[in-house]
């Protein structure tokens, strides 16, 4: 559901994922790039926000995921058959 969020609404869809610093970000290269779409007529330069903001929430969501699996190794140690 965030991604659809992420499409239509890119900075408010990287500020509900906890990344205000990308949202300020996204949102001035939004502001921008429609301006600029609208005014060269160029009809698909106002994607570049919405794929900045689906790339930064994969990104943030597969760090969180690594984080979760390198905590549960250090706190249950390494799966029985693994061999270093």
């Amino acid at each position: 559901m965030i991604y659809v969020l992420a499409f239509f609404l890119p900075p408010l869809a990287l500020l509900l994922n906890g990344q205000i610093f990308a949202a300020i970000f996204n949102a001035v290269m939004f502001v921008a790039f429609l301006v600029i779409g609208l005014l060269t007529l160029s009809p698909f330069l106002w994607l570049i926000a919405p794929a900045h903001a689906m790339i930064a929430i994969y990104m943030r969501r597969e760090d969180r995921k690594h984080r979760e699996l390198v905590e549960a190794i250090e706190r249950h140690g390494p799966p029985a058959n693994w061999r270093p």
